[in-house]
């Protein structure tokens, strides 16, 4: 990889100590959810991050969420965790992705559609979200990096004027010999996440030489369908669609959950 990025990613913070904690709480099979909302409780922004998410209707909850106890088992452990680490690492960046021509707030817009979409796409198949969502928030977390460096590197208003009319990670290549999600995997992978999440994330651009596509796969399809400029898209849909029958996905909670999300 590029060694400017890897200087770049080993100057990021350590994780904070709350998102430990939950880390902790998730991964021991003694963790329970009355633990899980103690440490929620005492962090106000993800508290009120996981009110907020959970009153959209982007998670599909039939009744208003009124307190953090309600928010935290309707969403699940593994959903509560990804929502905490995605928390704690963009308050650890500073997000400009001016070379992208897009805003921090579209960028947070667009994690947690992606993000929404796998947590519909698998509500009945829980086990998969443990990776899956915390994945799925930070998937486009590597842009910010890949931003930074152009910027510095004065490049950026060359990339940006040239991503109208050509393929992103294609450009990215072009320019640091790497792409998005294998920033984010490298990322993931400093701060010494489980390997099967590094390489979850990792291998989605690459499923061919996936460990294992069950969880690659459905990462791929949601930055496909979900794409950083232009979300749903005709194009991103149709190819999305294409990987999931491929991977023998399962389709029908895949259409459940665009039409939840959109």
């Amino acid at each position: 990889m590029n060694e400017n990025i890897i200087k770049k990613i080993k100057t990021l913070p350590p994780l904070p100590k709350s998102v430990m904690e939950i880390q902790k709480i998730t991964s021991d099979p003694d963790g329970s959810i009355a633990d899980l909302i103690k440490i929620v409780k005492e962090d106000p922004m993800l508290t009120a991050n996981l009110l907020k998410a959970a009153n959209s209707p982007l998670y599909g909850f039939s009744r208003q969420i009124k307190n953090v106890d309600q928010a935290v088992s309707l969403f699940g452990m593994s959903t509560v965790k990804g929502f905490a680490v995605a928390s704690a690492i963009r308050n650890s960046m500073k997000i400009d992705l001016s070379a992208y021509g897009i805003s921090e707030s579209h960028f947070v817009s667009i994690s947690q559609l992606q993000n929404a979409l796998i947590t519909n796409w698998y509500k009945r198949d829980r086990s998969k979200l443990d990776i899956l969502s915390t994945a799925s928030f930070l998937l486009e977390i590597g842009a910010v990096i890949i931003s930074s460096i152009l910027v510095s590197e004065g490049l950026a208003d060359e990339f940006k004027s040239r991503l109208a009319n050509e393929d992103r990670f294609s450009l990215e290549k072009e320019y640091l010999d790497t792409n998005t999600i294998e920033v984010t995997a490298e990322i993931f992978n400093y701060w010494k996440f489980d390997p099967e999440l590094v390489n979850a994330i990792k291998y989605a651009v690459n499923l061919d030489e996936a460990e294992n596509v069950e969880y690659s796969a459905p990462l791929a399809v949601t930055y496909t369908m979900v794409d950083l400029f232009e979300p749903f898209n005709e194009e991103g849909t149709k190819k999305a669609l294409e990987i999931a029958q491929k991977y023998n996905l399962n389709i029908d909670a895949l259409n459940e959950a665009i039409e939840t999300v959109k």
